[in-house]
């Protein structure tokens, strides 16, 4: 089975709604916050000094867009514990001639 590392996106409203989310620094922060380590929002919030409510809306959109994976733990308390990790790793956008490229480098596991 051959694994995709690498997408080219081709649809323009596709380009469009990474790049407004890419836009966003808060997006921005979260992803690079759970980019190598899956983490709750909590500790996002902790270590990167963002109110929370900020960080569940951009997760959330960040979900939405298919860039972030969850995972669901139970803690010792037996609460359930929800985990994020960006599935993207890197973005490469070009534009030239008019023309813009936007190119996703997907997360190794």
């Amino acid at each position: 089975m051959q694994t995709i590392t690498q997408l080219k996106i081709e649809e323009p409203e596709r380009k469009d709604s990474f790049l407004e989310i890419l836009s966003d620094k808060y997006c921005r922060s979260i992803l690079e916050a759970i980019m190598e380590t899956p983490k709750s929002a909590i500790e996002v919030s902790h270590e990167k000094i963002i109110p929370l409510s900020t960080v569940y809306r951009r997760i959330q959109q960040l979900h939405d867009s298919k860039m972030i994976r969850t995972s669901g733990v139970i803690t010792e308390e037996g609460k359930r514990l929800f985990l994020y990790k960006s599935k993207i790793k890197e973005v490469n956008t070009s534009f030239s001639d008019g023309k813009l490229d936007v190119q996703v480098v997907f997360n190794k596991n």
